[in-house]
């Protein structure tokens, strides 16, 4: 009872510190023209618009910006984009992908070329580029005529499609000047950013609104809305008062947001699987994580399914490795039921009062939503309750990126990172935050995890090119995950958007980091 207690006033202490600030805006009347909260939530921030570094949510970017491919909208199958066909060699180390009829916003044609050019921005770690180390395997780029464009790895990578879904086209006659290092910041993204897509850009107002035009060239057809406006807000809570108001006509919701738009025939709530495992990162440089005890400790010392119900309200499913789907995750791993108990014996046989005792231990996210910190202040007093001192600090995400990913980190900063990583729709996407082959800067293993025997798993599974055998190598992932605990996994949550019942033909699907999928924004069309 004394746990529930203290659960429950973490809690309440979170949410009074939570506020809602609508920021003033007064958006201009105009027919034909759909205002949302794009960026709201995971995968979005306001101010840079460049795909490569994914500062900007991809279920905004892919208004105007596109991929060669992208997944349908139920998040099943890859389908072509701006590539009309693809071809795999036997080997499985050739793509050979046949472009579509497609200009840039400004008229000049999109080519093979451009292709090349991007895919070598992506590969580049110097431009900011969030994909470089999933596209480790790709050996080279190829144009082989303007049309035909010819991918080459220096090995199989079951993953290359996927990957590719998230590398947006950029042209070549824009970006080839701009120095690599000098890329990711380039004032080019806020104020003249072209892409292919049916919207384009047309002007930016600092921390307040993004506004695109119709792409009436576009090659799906002229799109249905004149404009299309992205709102900031600054924080969910206000994106919804936006909504309620008739300001917006879209944004992502948490789930203890939904009370407000159920049963109302004015909304549309729109669920789905977030994709998203959400844990404990621990940080392997710090000294203080190494007795596997330590870490067990914290698995068993947080009750998952009491937050899962009190705070997401029963709409996540727990996490004992970094898969949910049930394919990949074999029978018989440990569960970690909650038992503080068994975490208090873990922490002194390990010797806890000397590794670190009482001493403050920075938890850093860049979750700021009110229900993440409800979740941090619940994790806090769980964590108390067996002797474990952490200090949640929740900041934006370009400075969560400049200190976990800073080659040289000050461990003191982050010994561990509440976050989030997705599991699908292919599972190799969680290769990059835990084979020791990616720690900063090759890629995102921000925890440092270095385990031989989890990276020889990741490699044999991505490296894994017979369908009938993937989901035994992830299996094995799994298993090593759950058995050596490079992360405290916790769960994956459902996610939400809610839209206006006077949206006609829109399609959002909750998409790790927002998509890409098929959402035919060309086809999006508001009644009054």
């Amino acid at each position: 009872m004394k746990g529930l207690l203290r659960l429950s006033s973490a809690i309440a202490l979170a949410a009074m510190m939570a506020t809602t600030a609508i920021p003033a805006f007064t958006a201009p009347a105009r027919a034909a023209t759909l205002s949302g909260g794009f960026d709201v939530g995971p995968g979005g921030f306001q101010g840079n618009f460049n795909p490569l570094a994914a500062t900007g949510g991809f279920t905004w970017l892919s208004v105007y910006f596109e991929p060669l491919v992208t997944y349908d909208e139920k998040l099943e199958k890859v389908v072509g984009q701006l590539a009309s066909s693809y071809e795999v060699s036997p080997d499985q180390t050739t793509y050979t992908f046949k472009l579509a009829d497609a200009k840039w916003h400004d008229g000049k044609p999109f080519t093979a070329k451009d292709a090349k050019f991007t895919l070598e921005l992506a590969k580049n770690a110097k431009t900011g580029s969030v994909l470089a180390a999933r596209l480790n395997a790709v050996s080279s780029a190829e144009a082989k005529d303007d049309k035909t464009l010819i991918i080459k790895l220096s090995a199989p990578s079951a993953s290359l499609m996927d990957t590719l879904t998230k590398v947006m086209m950029l042209p070549e006659h824009a970006l080839s000047q701009i120095p690599a290092d000098q890329l990711a910041k380039n004032s080019w993204w806020s104020t003249a950013p072209i892409g292919t897509g049916p919207f384009k850009f047309s002007k930016y107002v600092t921390d307040q609104y993004v506004e695109l035009a119709a792409n009436t060239d576009y090659r799906g057809g002229k799109p249905a809305l004149e404009k299309i406006i992205n709102r900031y807000f600054a924080n969910p809570a206000a994106a919804i008062a936006a909504l309620r108001a008739g300001e917006i006509q879209f944004t992502y919701v948490d789930s203890n947001d939904l009370k407000a738009f159920n049963d109302n025939k004015d909304f549309r709530v729109i669920e789905g699987n977030s994709f998203v495992v959400n844990y404990l990162g621990f940080n392997h440089d710090s000294p203080i994580w190494k007795d596997i005890r330590v870490r067990q400790a914290v698995m068993y010392a947080i009750n998952r399914d009491a937050i899962i119900q009190s705070l997401y309200g029963g709409a996540a499913k727990p996490a004992n490795c970094a898969y949910i789907a049930d394919q990949v995750v074999p029978a018989g791993i440990e569960t970690y039921a909650y038992d503080p108990e068994k975490a208090r014996q873990l922490l002194k046989e390990a010797g806890w009062d000397q590794i670190n005792g009482d001493k403050p231990i920075t938890l850093l996210t860049y979750y700021t939503t009110p229900l993440a910190a409800n979740v941090m202040a619940a994790v806090q007093a769980m964590l108390a309750q067996v002797g474990i001192n952490v200090t949640p600090r929740a900041v934006d995400t370009p400075t969560y990126n400049s200190i976990v990913l800073n080659p040289t980190p000050d461990i003191a900063q982050f010994q561990m990172v509440y976050a989030g990583l997705q599991n699908g729709p292919d599972p190799g996407s969680i290769n990059v935050g835990l084979n020791e082959k990616q720690i900063p800067p090759a890629g995102p293993n921000v925890a440092r995890v270095r385990m031989p025997m989890l990276t020889a798993a990741l490699d044999a599974a991505l490296s894994e090119t017979d369908p009938a055998k993937r989901d035994g190598r992830y299996q094995e992932v799994c298993t090593v995950m759950n058995k050596e605990l490079p992360w405290g996994p916790l769960w994956v949550a459902k996610r939400y958007g809610v839209a206006s019942a006077k949206l006609k033909d829109f399609i959002w699907t909750p998409a790790p980091g927002g998509g890409p999928y098929q959402a035919h924004p060309e086809k999006w069309a508001i009644s009054e």
